[in-house]
């Protein structure tokens, strides 16, 4: 399982050197984008609208918009400098609580925990506390130069990171709009709502849920692909230089004819005319 993060875990004196894994995996079907006509994938370019031109990312840098249009222009530096200064600090459980106090609406992604070397005794310690006490750990950590906070549980004998929100992340629930107020609602009503759900409840086994929309897909794309209906992205023309000079040659040859041919004619100067001599020439 690929290592995502090394570091330290601690609460009170004692010190957990761990790695992070990526607990979930995201298995959407990603699907390209092609141009009908020729069915080739679709490419998308980094263009300033003022320059108008092409960007490289070696060009871009990254700024905070606090109004419309102004920015404030941050030096590659400075967040590397911020970054590496919080990245130094090891990870300290703050906090020690119980699981239900805290909404799932918090929970963001999850993370296994294992032992890094030397830490196995120190890991199982902190396992074993947590079984004990059935609390769960507060902490904070910095993942991809965000800091994140974070609980710390147990999970099938195993130590589980799992971010959560910020309370500034979670949005107002007053400003759902079309949330009615308390409604009335007959006994009976009422009664026969709870006794669907009671018919419907059951033990949470996910192992019986599955995507089917997923798997619908996937059996579609295999259905064509096995009857050969698919197609060849054709390679891109790369034009090399004598194909290029010999493009601006003729674009500007025609550009010159077209312009010979709204150019107004000009007047042809009138010719002067001259009087002929009728003195005759003397002789000697």
């Amino acid at each position: 399982m690929h290592t995502m993060w090394k570091g330290t875990i601690s609460f009170g004196l004692v010190n957990i050197p761990i790695k992070l894994h990526a607990a979930t995996e995201n298995k959407d079907i990603k699907l390209r984008q092609l141009h009908e006509k020729c069915k080739s994938p679709i490419e998308y370019k980094k263009r300033c609208p003022v320059c108008e031109e092409e960007v490289n990312n070696e060009e871009i840098v990254k700024a905070y918009e606090y109004a419309k249009n102004k920015f404030v222009v941050l030096d590659p530096e400075d967040l590397e400098n911020l970054k590496k200064e919080q990245e130094d600090k090891s990870v300290e459980i703050l906090d020690f609580v119980k699981l239900e106090e805290i909404d799932p609406i918090y929970f963001e992604k999850s993370y296994f925990m294992s032992p890094n070397s030397g830490g196995t005794k120190a890991y199982s310690l902190l396992r074993k506390a947590l079984k004990d006490t059935g609390k769960i750990g507060i902490a904070k950590i910095i993942i991809r130069s965000k800091e994140q906070l974070a609980i710390v549980r147990l999970y099938q004998d195993t130590l589980i990171m799992e971010t959560i929100h910020y309370p500034d992340e979670v949005r107002n629930v007053a400003d759902v709009p079309n949330v009615p107020e308390q409604t009335e609602l007959s006994k009976k009503e009422v009664d026969t709502a709870v006794a669907l759900i009671d018919q419907l409840t059951a033990e949470f086994e996910p192992e019986k849920y599955n995507d089917e929309y997923r798997t619908a897909l996937m059996e579609l794309i295999e259905a064509k692909r096995n009857n050969e209906e698919v197609t060849t992205a054709k390679d891109k023309k790369r034009p090399d230089n004598v194909t290029d000079l010999m493009a601006a040659l003729e674009k500007s040859l025609d550009e010159s004819k077209n312009k010979k041919k709204v150019a107004p004619k000009k007047a042809e100067p009138k010719k002067k005319t001259t009087k002929k001599s009728t003195s005759k020439k003397k002789t000697s």
